[in-house]
């Protein structure tokens, strides 16, 4: 048995970084091999703009968890590349939305293909590995919201 499956909880973190690297990894090696210059730390701005077409900063950061200055820095790399640009909000001329640019929604167009690919091949996976393995994602919703009620730091402590 593989070193990680033997340790279980104890290094359930690594085990999931190890799983998302490969993952990132081969999905990059699939926009490379295929000549798409998009990389898979773009896709969750990508496809929330492939859903809604103006959305601010804000937003993105408030949908994805994950801080402003982030989102700030992963836009700004965006608009750097000519693939999004800031607009002035539909509905709020004090404020700034994004939105794809026609070279953003070309490349989109590109990428979709990819996305839908991934999934299939993702339900793969998970057939091949049997019941179990379709039951993960409910898993991880249920130990992230775990989480949501008492981060992982204060449960270590209370144990210490």
């Amino acid at each position: 048995m593989d070193f990680y499956q033997n340790l279980g909880f104890l290094v359930f973190g690594s085990r999931l970084k190890r799983l998302g690297s490969t993952f990132i990894n081969d999905v990059n090696r699939i926009y490379k091999n295929h000549k798409i210059p998009f990389d898979a730390s773009w896709f969750p701005v990508f496809f929330i703009l492939s859903e809604k077409e103006e959305i601010s900063i804000k937003e993105i950061s408030d949908s994805l968890k994950v801080s402003h200055s982030a989102i700030s820095q992963l836009v700004s790399g965006l608009q750097q590349k000519g693939l999004i640009k800031s607009v002035t909000s539909k509905t709020d001329a004090r404020h700034k939305n994004i939105t794809l640019t026609a070279k953003g929604k070309k490349l989109l167009e590109k990428i979709k293909p990819v996305w839908a690919a991934l999934e299939t091949a993702m339900n793969e996976l998970a057939d091949e590995s049997g019941s179990s393995s379709k039951k993960i994602l409910k898993a991880l919703t249920g130990i992230e919201t775990g989480l949501s009620r008492k981060g992982f730091f204060e449960r270590i402590e209370a144990h210490l």
